[in-house]
């Protein structure tokens, strides 16, 4: 018996904005430790609300979060949702530096430097969640919560063993039912992009990952929806600065190592999209472990690693809700 979620007993999703229907801004973020300085693009809405920054991840861009940024706006938040380094919008970087300390360190420029707020709600999965932990534990304070989902887990086995988790039953980088991706992309991305040698193979190539790769619940994606999230990955250079990241775990070098190896403290909301074929059912017992101020875990139906999109419905509510008590 399958449990895959039959995406008609979901309701519907709140309308996706047009493709235009947010400004997007650009604000420069200056180098600093091993790190070049660019221009991150970003969308933000409801200024004046209290901070919330939205990070996507891959394969993805801030175009994720389409179904999300009015509603946050319009209950009260500061809605900040920016490209990473080398995705979307944002520049690439002439250094060829992309890991989890340069897009943390880009993310605080940005907000505390740029936009002037001193702390911020986070709400972020994939790469995105990755990097937050990393804000959390670099820049002390400045997160005041987080809502954390379908991600890799802090890398902290040993507190895992202790409470009791078999750390062996772990899905690992290689893992997974779709996890071949991980590999060519972070082992042999030059074989891959030689494969993907037109903007057309690039897109379906991404396209795949909203589709038949079952990394989302299935029929979450029309075409259409499929074609607006595959645009920015159109270039070569855009794909593989979007891969760069999966290459750290085969010999690439990292500007500085993520700070990633201890629990977190801050308060979190953990959710967990249940038809997710890439980040396995695990994440919900070591989430559970590594933060140590937490609300859920919370399953929700009907979506796959997507859950901002495909759950739009349920995660503005969530999020509206848990960071109710940092609105004025």
């Amino acid at each position: 018996m399958s449990l895959v979620y039959d995406v008609r007993l979901r309701p519907a999703q709140p309308p996706t904005p047009a493709a235009d229907a947010f400004t997007v801004h650009r604000g420069e973020v200056p180098a600093t430790e091993g790190r070049d300085g660019l221009e991150i693009a970003y969308v933000r809405e409801g200024v004046g609300g209290y901070p919330l920054l939205l990070l996507h991840g891959y394969p993805e861009t801030k175009r994720i979060w389409w179904r999300n940024i009015r509603p946050l706006a319009e209950a009260g938040y500061e809605v900040i949702v920016p490209d990473l380094r080398g995705f979307g919008d944002s520049d690439l970087s002439a250094d060829d530096v992309y890991d989890l300390a340069a897009y943390s360190r880009d993310l605080h420029l940005l907000v505390h430097g740029v936009l002037g707020h001193e702390r911020c709600g986070v709400v972020a999965g994939d790469v995105g969640g990755a990097t937050a932990v990393d804000l959390v534990h670099r820049y002390p304070g400045f997160v005041d919560k987080l809502v954390y989902f379908n991600t890799a887990p802090p890398a902290i086995f040993e507190e895992y063993a202790a409470a009791g988790i078999d750390v062996s039953a772990i899905r690992t980088f290689a893992d997974g039912p779709t996890a071949d991706y991980r590999y060519r992309q972070g082992a042999t991305p030059d074989d891959l992009a030689a494969e993907l040698d037109t903007p057309a193979k690039r897109r379906r190539y991404i396209g795949e990952m909203y589709g038949h790769r079952l990394w989302a619940s299935p029929g979450t994606f029309t075409p259409e929806d499929i074609d607006f999230m595959t645009e920015p990955f159109a270039s070569d250079e855009r794909l593989r600065a979007s891969w760069a990241v999966y290459q750290l775990a085969y010999g690439r070098r990292a500007s500085e190592p993520p700070l990633m190896s201890g629990k977190v403290s801050v308060p979190t909301m953990i959710l967990y999209g249940m038809d997710d074929n890439v980040v396995g059912p695990d994440f919900l017992h070591t989430s559970e472990v590594a933060f140590t101020d937490r609300t859920g875990p919370v399953v929700l139906p009907g979506a796959g690693h997507f859950l901002q999109w495909e759950r739009a419905d349920l995660v503005n509510g969530l999020v509206i809700a848990y960071f109710g008590d940092r609105r004025g």
